[in-house]
Order: C-alpha cells, then structure tokens, then sequence
C-alpha cells in the first residue's frame, strides 16, 4: 500500500464560490498587497546596491537573499506542517515588515551601504524560507476541494499582477524619495496584510481535500525532512508532476531570463523589445492563471497539464527562430498563456492529492526547485549562448524542459487525474 491510498478525498461541496467567498478575498488581499511589497522591496534593494557599489557589488547583494531562502525552504516546509501556517505566515510577515522599515529608517538617517543592504536581505530571504511553503500550504485551509482550483488560479493571478504592480510603484517612490522612501513604502504595503491575514479563518483540517493521517511527530526537523521526501517519491500523482514541473522550470527559467536578455540583444530590438516580450509573457501568464480562477474546473486535468506543458516548451524553443520583434512577442503570449494554466492546474492537482500533514514540505520541494535549482542554470545559459548563439541553446532548452512532458505523459495517475468539480 502506497501512502496516499491511506487517505481518502472527500467531496465536500462548496455553498459559495471562491471569487465570492469573504475569507478567500480577505486572504487573496493579503497575499497580493504583500507580494506587491515584495516587488517594491526588490527594486529597493537593487538601487540601493547600484548607488553604494558596482555591478559585481549588486549582483553580491541581490544574491546574499537568495542563498537562505534555498537553502532553508526545505526546513521551511517543516516548520509549515509541524505549526499553524497562518500563524506562520502573520508572524514572518510582521517581521519582513519590521525589517524593511528598519531599514528605510536606517537608510534615512545614513547613507546605504553595501553591508547593511546585504544584512537586510540575508534576513528577509531567511523569512522568505519560512512565508513562502506557510503560503502553499494554506489554500486548502480556508476552501473546500471544489474551489481549490478557481483558489489556485486567484493566487497565480495575484502573483502576475503584483509583479506587474510592484516595480512601477518602485519606480515612482525611487524617483520622489530615494531608496528610504522605497523601503518605507515596501514596508507600508507589508503592513497592510496583517489586519487582513488575521481575519482569515481556518477550516478544519479533516474537513479539507483529504483526511489527516496522523501528523508527524515532535521528532528531529530532519527525520520530518526526510519522512517528507519519501512521502513525495512514494506518492503516484505528487512525485510525477513534481518531477516534471522540476524539469520544465530547470530547462525554461534560464532561457526565459537571461537567456532572453542575450536573444534581444542578438537581434537588435534594445530596451523597449525586450519590456515587449517579458510584458508579453506576464500577460499570457495573467489569462492563464484567470482562466482557471474563472472556470474553476478542466476536464481531462492530467492531460490538459501536459498539453500545455508542451505548448510552452516548444513555443520557448522556437521563440529565438523567428526574425520579427512582434513575432517574439506574440510566442511570448503563448508561453506565458500556456505556462499559466500549467502552473495552476499543477499546484491544484498536487494540493488536492497531498495529505494535509504534509503539504507544507510538498509546497518546499516545489519551490526549492525554482529558487534553489533553475537559477543555477543562469551562467550556463549565458555561456552557451555567448558561444554558440541563441537558436540552438534555446532549442536544446526546449528539448530538456519537454522531458518533463514525457514524465507526466508515462505516468497513468497524472494521464487519469481529474480536478473536483464545482
């Protein structure tokens, strides 16, 4: 017997619809004014690099948050299923919020400089490390199975527009005040989430998309780690899509990064061409995302994910073949349309299978591959295309991230996985 044939989904019928639901909108607000934030956080923080050091310096800066945030998400996902995630998410919110106006403080009264800047975001990516699996792990707390989809699809799109947001209200705050008025502003938007995030209420665990087994233990952080990881290999359904997502997001994140700021540089189309293709791209992934959070169902889920999973990879493969800026653009859309859908129904898929126990460390693994693993693949992207060119490296990308398809089309649970229906 397998570990997810211990538990049985439940066909619990929603009464409310999750655009209509007043707790989902509460937590959907939350998370998006936070995320927000985060974007102008980022922009913050680069600026301030770039006014305090070279090129090499804000590189340094920029990374000194993404290297705990790696290298603790898997200890994150513990801590998301050992405690309460809302509580986790309120208190590691509350301390970014903290953190970030401590620094606008800090900035304000003395100029920025490199070690403070690194200090603050080695903190706020350990934070990260906690937020984000206490995140993926609360969807299903607050809706029943049938909504989970629409409530997955809501959070995607929560995420494209902040991303959207985010930098231009950055921009605006640089401009009018510096990087003190950045931080402060960040930390204010930060700040407007917690009220929100308390008045979100939890469900019932054994009330969600599965029954609880019995929860793991007060054993080391690391048995739980690893009594995780076992579980996600072991599972028929979470272990293939997170093997394929894992290899879409190792083939396609460099190529779609750094790999498209060579390619626009390749043809000649400058700054606004790129600004073009990446808004191209947020746009398409936008719709996809809105698509799921209004239909709130597909038929043929299983299927469905690995035909859009495809659609991107050859559309990532053939977007450096084509000689027009408009048509670069309109691949974009599809990309990011196609890998839209593909992200929600994934993460829908794999909250309404997992177990409750162990959601938080399922959320960990996920994103560990898209902070920890893909971006590793950046300086070789860049390489191969500085040497060989665009088309090709972009091609043998798109040829790797579709391995992913193969692993989701060889397994019979993700050809056969259906969502709850509405």
């Amino acid at each position: 017997m397998t570990a997810e044939d211990t538990h049985t989904a439940i066909p619990v019928a929603s009464t409310t619809p999750a655009h209509r639901d007043g707790n989902v909108l509460r937590w959907l607000a939350a998370y998006t004014v936070s995320l927000v934030g985060d974007g102008v956080y980022f922009v913050a923080l680069g600026w301030a690099a770039q006014k305090s050091g070279d090129a090499t310096q804000v590189g340094f800066v920029m990374a000194a948050g993404a290297l705990p945030r790696a290298l603790l998400m898997l200890a994150g996902g513990v801590a998301a299923d050992r405690f309460d995630p809302r509580r986790l998410i309120l208190g590691s919110d509350a301390v970014r919020c903290l953190l970030v106006l401590t620094a606008a403080a800090g900035i304000a009264i003395t100029s920025p400089t490199l070690w403070i800047l690194v200090a603050v975001a080695l903190v706020f990516g350990v934070v990260d490390a906690l937020f984000v699996p206490a995140v993926g792990a609360l969807p299903p707390r607050i809706t029943t199975p049938d909504q989970l989809t629409r409530v997955t699809g809501m959070r995607s799109l929560a995420m494209r527009l902040s991303q959207i947001a985010g930098p231009p209200i950055g921009g605006v705050s640089m401009g009018l005040g510096g990087p003190a008025a950045t931080f402060a502003a960040a930390g204010l938007l930060i700040a407007l989430s917690l009220p929100l995030l308390a008045a979100v209420r939890m469900r019932p665990s054994g009330t969600g998309a599965t029954v609880d087994r019995e929860r793991p233990g007060a054993g080391r952080a690391r048995e739980e780690l690893l009594d995780g990881l076992r579980y996600i290999r072991r599972h028929r359904l979470i272990g293939p899509l997170a093997a394929a997502g894992a290899v879409f997001e190792t083939g396609l994140t460099g190529t779609l990064n750094v790999g498209m700021v060579l390619l626009n540089a390749e043809r000649g189309w400058g700054p606004s061409g790129y600004g073009w293709i990446i808004g191209g791209f947020g746009a398409g992934a936008a719709a996809g995302a809105a698509l799921l959070a209004v239909v709130g169902w597909l038929p043929r889920a299983g299927l469905t994910l690995a035909g859009t999973l495809l659609a991107g990879c050859l559309g990532a493969a053939t977007i450096a073949l084509v000689p027009v800026l408009w048509a670069a653009v309109a691949i974009a859309v599809l990309i990011g349309l196609n890998a839209g859908v593909f992200g929600s129904l994934n993460h829908s898929l794999i909250q309404t299978a997992a177990d409750p126990a162990y959601l938080g460390r399922v959320t960990s693994v996920i994103m560990f591959t898209m902070v920890g693993i893909a971006p590793l693949t950046y300086p070789l992207v860049g390489t191969a295309i500085g040497a060989w060119g665009a088309a090709p490296v972009f091609l043998g990308c798109g040829a790797f991230a579709a391995l992913g398809v193969a692993l989701a089309l060889f397994s019979g649970p993700v050809r056969s996985a259906e969502l709850p229906r509405t």
